[in-house]
Parts: C-alpha cells; structure tokens; sequence
C-alpha cells in the first residue's frame, strides 16, 4: 500500500516531467572498488550529450541517456576513472567501482568532487570535504580533528584557543545543526573543547553549510554540518589507528558476507589520568582526567533495492578530584536507515534516529553532598524522497517528526548536606516538518535550486507554566496534564539559491532563506560549556528565526588548480535570547523570567583562494564582518556587539609534498579578539569591593595569532599489507600567550587600584603520534 501511494504521489506531482520514450534512465551506485565504500559525490557522465550527474549522499545516482549506445564516465577526485560503454533499450540498474590512485596522485586539498563544481553547482555557501583530504592539517595534539579544521574557512568563526565551538557568519555556537549519520550531536567537544567528539578514522565525508541551506534540512539558523561514519569496507578485513603522546585509537571494519554487509567499529581514548597514578598523594592519586568514544556501523544489502545500515556513536568524559568531585558528560546517537529504489527515477531513504545528550556533577565535602543532572534527548523519523525527473530536473521531498524531551538541571541533595534538593520539571515537545525542494537547470547558464519547508512545533504537557511580567516576575502560572498541546509554532521557510555561469570558469550565485530553530542553549561564553542549559520553545520563548541573503563571484584559474571565491552576506534574526542581569540559570523553575527577547544581524565579506592540484596546496580565507545584537533592556535598548563579533578573521594553510616519503603543512592565524564586558568602575558594601558594568560587550579582548608546523613521515612500502607513518607536529610555533580568560583583582600595594590580568592556557607543544594501516 505504501508503495503505491508513493508511486501516486509522485505521477500526480510530476507527470509534466515524463519524456520521450527514447529517452532512458540508468541508476545505481558508485562504489570505491577495494572498500565497497560508496562515494559521495562522483560524477557520472554522458560523453555523447556532456550530461552529468552526481552522487547523493548515499552514493546513488540516476541518469538519463539516449536509447542505443552511450558511453558513461565516472570519476570521482583521488580515484582512477573509468569508461563503460552501455546499450540501453530500457531502464537499467548499474554498480561502478573506481579504484583508488596510489602516491601518484597530486595531493588534493578541501575539493569539489567535480573539478569544477564550485562554479557550476547553484548550492553557495556550502564546502565539502574527506578526511583524507585534511589529514596533513596541524591542530591541536596532533590530532586530526574536522572541527578544527572547518575554523580556518571564510565564514566560520573559532571559539577561542583549543575549542571546537564555532560560529558560522555572526550567529552563535548553538545556532549550529551538527548531524552525525543524520542524529543530533548536541555537545560536539571532549575536555572542555580541546578534542571533537569526532573520531577522524571513523569518519568518511563532511559536508558544511553556510548558507542557501536546502530544504531537508532545519532547526537551526546559522548553518548545518553534514557528517556521514565510513560504512566499513565489504571486501576485505582491515584496521588502523594510532598511538600519541596523550590519546590512542583502533579501527576495525571487514565483510561479515563479503560484497553484501560489512562493519565498522572504531574507538579512542587519552591516557592523561594515567600519570595521575604516579603521584604520591592519594587524593591526585584517585583523580580522573580522560575521555573516550566509540563508532560502530553495520549495513546489510538484501539486493539491488534494499540496504540496512545501523550506526552508533557513544562518548564519555571524566574529570573528577578525588572523592570531592566529578564532572562527567556524553553523547550518545543511534540511527537504522533503510534505502529503497523503488525505480530508476525514484530513491527512498527511511530513518529512525536517537540522540541524547546528559551531564552529572557530584560533590562531596564535609558540608555538602550533593548531584547536579541534566539529560537532552530525542526520537525522529524521517521520510526523505528523491525523484530524478531528467538530468535538468531533481525533486527531493519529505516527512520528519521529532519528538524531544529536556530534563533541566536538578540539584538533589543528600540527608545531612547544607544544600537542599531542587527538582525542575521536564519539558516536552514534537516537531513536524515537511519539504518540498527542486534542483533545475533549465539552460547551461542558469542552475536553480529552490524548496520551502512547513514546520508546526508543539509544546506539550505534563507541566507547570508560568506567565512573568516585564520584570520577570511571575503573575500567572497554569498546571497541565498528560501530553496535551499547549501552544502550537507555525512557520513556513522558503529557500532558493541561483547560479549564473558567465562560462565554464566563472559564475555568479545568489541564495535566501528562512530558518527556525525551536532549541534554544543558554550560554554567556563564547565556548559551549556541557552545562550549558537548553530550553524549548514554549508560551514565553518564541522559535529564533533567521533570514539570510548572500551573493558570490566564482571564478577557477589554471585549469581548475586555482579556485576563488568571494561572497558577501546580510543575515537577520529575530526572537534571540539573551540575559537579564544577574540572571540564575542553575535549577531556577522561574528561568523564563530571566530572559530577555530581541533581535540580531549579520553582515560581512568573505575571500577564499586557494590551489588544489601540484605538490604545493592550500588555501588563503579572510572574512571581514559584524555581528550585532539589540535588546530593549540592554543598553538602553542600542544595538551592542554579540560576544562572537570579529572584525578581521584571516586563516592560511600550506601543504608541500617534499618527497615521496615527507608532506609538510604549516597554518597561521589571526582574528580581532571577542567582544566581552568588562567592569567600568568599583564600589565598596560592607567591606565588599563590587564591580560596576556599563555597557555589554563594549571591550574586546587582545587579538589572537598562532602559527603550527607539522610533518609526516611515511616510508615506501606498498607491497606490504601492513603501513605506518609518524606525524609530528608543533602548535603555536613561537609560544604566543593568546588570552584565554582576562580577569581583575586589586593591586598588592594598593587596593585602590584595579588591574587585569591575563591568563593563557597554551605555549608552543609539540606532539607525535605513530600511525598504522592493515
């Protein structure tokens, strides 16, 4: 029955799109030939018409050709390509398999899979790349890290010195949808930020939106980050990782039937807490300091219409002091999709998904004894459609409910502690959305790609809500039961990006759209804190919206080796949240009293150059921009810099393939320092020096630079099964002390006078990690 509604649905919606009969489609997949990976992005081509299509995210692909003889080809970046010569009478399915290209290959850097896709594709504002393609980048431990990476890009802002938060054109970290294998990642950092919770080895590709967002996605106003977990390698049993000074990881992945299922599973974890163990004193002695997360992954293909994948990640931290106190956070995310062709023109992917997110802090001391927990999560299926009209014709179109719960921080408290229990209530709500999107290229110059999106969130019951003046005091409150809908958020979001091709080197692109994000994280840090509060949207907190214009010029050089790109943007926002003064975040059943509604904008201009092809790669990317916010409650109701401001953010990367055995990179940065509020006078009560605030965000601090070497070793040995390789690196080069937090206190010889001080978490360090492949 559902299949037939299927097929009915997409007759009544695109009968216009039927062509001729001697037209043919062919469909499939494109595979990497020693993995059975599928590949994201290949293009495959007609080379009578120079038609040509890409590979979904699921790496299939439909096309349409002339009846008779036609030749085909694939090929995707870092693979050899192939020709297939096809005759075709009627519809028909095909599997190609590229094989990887040894050391010969020009090393390829954050690419396109279509040399020149960056010009002709009508997405903007969107930057896709592997793990292989980043992974001579220095960062941080020597860890290849893509949040890390994704900071050194036009458009996306650091979250300050070892953090993988990030702030994509003047919105903030949690403005972000971070989707691993389609499940929210709500906290996507280990150690307070100096880690992702992304595991490299287990990751295949990354895509990044930044804006032109398509219609499948939403949720949040800034920007989606598309990650997708390797399948596991179908052909053979295999395995990699790595051993470094302060963290080690394993990956294994084989065939359970080979070309027909395989696995994944790949895991890591620091070490730090080990040398806790040599110390003498008990309390250090007994002291946690360690992370560790594992990726799992299975699919099963049934036959050429139906594949089963299950996927899963688990993180943990754990920090903790002796038997005083202990700090412990994860994720955890699940997701069974199924694929189905149910034609060549029509492919169906259906997907349950799980995610959570919680954090525990225990204290024990003579006074107090006490836990302090809080737990995000959330159940979704989705329903996603993609329909092949022709090769200048692609519908996508789908179903997505959401069903979320937050259970706020609560503090419950032993018998005989001096802290007594607060229990907050749990909040619950259930999100539908439907879209509707179509990519059509009408002419060679012109590509369009246009959607809309309907949401209806629904706040629902059990529960206590209250209703507060504009001081924030409560004046009303209302008691609900059972799941009964409270308040109903509609809202529609139409998208649309266009590109103009001047000719098969430069183009011009211009996108809009309207996002609306019905989560909402409460923070005062640029760094995204794992106590960080979440609320829903509810009778007092309306969906945070967002509307965006951008336009570009694109324009490759050199036969593609050189690309650049410049695009400016305006981005509004409506209903953002912030603080009153003094706000009480922690276990407040009152918290909706503490916040204030307003509006922010965003506007700046991107460059990014960069070369992709030869022994030396790398790029150059600069954003010139301003972010604002402007509430009637804070100063004075002026518009004052968001935290997350930055007027100059300048990022360069070089790799040099030295020899055969050697690759060098090296990347430098330099960004204006965040906007912060700083005391502008002090007074004295009873003996207490109290600091006195003016105006917010109205200081800066000091501007940021680093620079970071790094180089790998690989010797020759390619009749081997089992490889290695030694990476070495150095992070912040020449020991800059960036300002990680400023503070004041009163001068030891006269405490009249106030001075700030500066406190920096890293100078240079060097690290090493041993690599190894079988």
């Amino acid at each position: 029955m559902f299949r037939q509604y299927a097929l009915l649905v997409v007759a009544l919606l695109f009968h216009a799109s039927l062509f001729a009969q001697t037209k043919v489609n062919i469909s499939g997949y494109v595979k990497d030939g020693s993995s059975g990976e599928v590949l994201i992005g290949a293009t495959v081509q007609s080379k009578e018409t120079n038609r040509t299509v890409r590979t979904n995210s699921y790496g299939f692909f439909s096309l349409e050709l002339d009846a008779g003889e036609s030749t085909v080809l694939i090929s995707y970046v870092g693979y050899q390509p192939i020709e297939e010569q096809i005759n075709t009478t009627t519809q028909k399915r095909f599997n190609f398999e590229l094989s990887p290209i040894g050391r010969e290959i020009e090393e390829v850097v954050i690419s396109g899979k279509k040399q020149n896709k960056n010009v002709t594709s009508p997405q903007m504002g969107a930057i896709n790349f592997t793990i292989e393609e980043i992974k001579n980048v220095p960062v941080l431990f020597g860890e290849r890290d893509i949040l890390k990476t994704i900071q050194m890009l036009p458009g996306v802002g650091k979250g300050g010195e070892g953090s993988s938060n990030f702030f994509v054109r003047g919105g903030g970290g949690d403005q972000n949808l971070i989707l691993l294998d389609e499940a929210t990642v709500y906290n996507a950092s280990h150690l307070l930020g100096f880690f992702s919770t992304f595991n490299s080895d287990a990751i295949k590709d990354v895509e990044l939106f930044k804006g032109g967002i398509p219609a499948q996605y939403g949720g949040r106003i800034s920007s989606v980050m598309d990650i997708h977990m390797i399948d596991g390698n179908n052909k053979k049993f295999a395995g990699e990782g790595g051993i470094g000074l302060i963290a080690s990881r394993l990956k294994l992945e084989g065939p359970l039937q080979k070309d027909k299922s395989s696995f994944m599973i790949s895991g890591r974890r620091t070490y730090a807490d080990l040398f806790l163990k040599a110390s003498n004193d008990k309390t250090v002695n007994d002291s946690k300091l360690y992370f560790y997360d594992l990726n799992a992954k299975l699919n099963y293909r049934f036959n050429d219409k139906n594949t089963l994948y299950a996927s899963g990640y688990f993180g943990k931290d754990d920090l903790g002091y002796g038997d005083l106190f202990s700090f412990d956070w994860g994720n955890a995310t699940a997701t069974v999709r199924w694929n189905h062709i149910f034609s060549e023109k029509l492919f169906s992917n259906t997907s349950l998904i799980y995610s959570d997110f919680t954090y525990n802090v225990n204290v024990s001391n003579e006074n107090s004894d006490f836990v302090i927990a809080s737990k995000i999560e959330n159940i979704s299926l989705k329903q996603d459609f993609s329909y092949y009209a022709n090769n200048k014709s692609t519908w996508r179109f789908g179903l997505n409910a959401l069903k979320q719960k937050i259970s706020p921080a609560s503090l419950n408290a032993q018998e005989n502690s001096a802290v007594n229990s607060i229990n907050i209530e749990k909040r619950y709500g259930v999100e539908l959305a439907a879209y509707l999107s179509h990519e059509w290229n009408p002419t060679y110059w012109l590509s369009v790609l246009y959607g809309i999106r309907a949401t209806d969130f629904m706040v629902q019951g059990p529960g206590t809500f209250y209703t507060f003046d504009a001081d924030g005091e409560a004046i009303s409150i209302e008691k609900f039961s059972g799941s009964k809908v409270i308040k109903h958020h509609l809202n529609l979001e139409p998208r649309l990006s266009a590109s103009f091709i001047l000719d098969d080197k430069q183009s011009i692109k211009t996108s809009y759209n309207r996002i609306v994000q019905n989560l909402h994280q409460l923070t005062n840090t640029t760094s995204s804190l794992p106590t960080d509060q979440y609320v829903l949207s509810s009778k007092n907190i309306k969906p945070q919206f967002a509307d965006q214009v951008a336009a570009g010029y694109f324009r490759n050089f050199a036969n593609n080796t050189y690309e650049f790109s410049v695009e400016s943007f305006y981005k509004h926002m409506g209903n953002q949240i912030d603080f009153r003064n003094g706000a009480d975040l922690q276990a407040n059943e009152y918290l909706e009293g503490e916040l204030l509604f307003g509006k922010g904008r965003a506007y700046g201009l991107e460059l990014y150059v960069r070369k992709t092809k030869g022994r030396m790669s790398g790029w150059v990317s600069y954003t010139l921009g301003k972010s604002e916010r402007q509430f009637d409650q804070i100063n004075n109701g002026e518009w004052f810099n968001a935290r997350q401001d930055r007027t100059h953010d300048i990022s360069v990367v070089g790799l040099y393939k030295l020899t055969d055995k050697w690759n060098l990179g090296a990347n430098f940065v330099y960004y204006t320092g965040n906007a912060i509020t700083f005391p502008s006078g002090k007074y004295t009560v009873d003996g207490r020096t109290l600091f006195y605030y003016t105006e917010r965000n109205g200081y800066r601090m000091p501007d940021y630079h680093r620079l970071d070497l790094s180089a790998t070793y690989e010797p020759l040995k390619e009749n081997k099964r089992f490889k290695s390789s030694w990476s070495f690196g150095l992070y912040n080069v020449y020991n800059r002390k960036n300002a990680y937090i400023i503070d004041f206190r009163e001068n030891e010889n006269n405490a009249n006078i106030t001075e700030a001080y500066k406190i920096a978490l890293f100078g240079i360090i060097p690290s090493v990690t041993w690599n190894f492949k079988f």
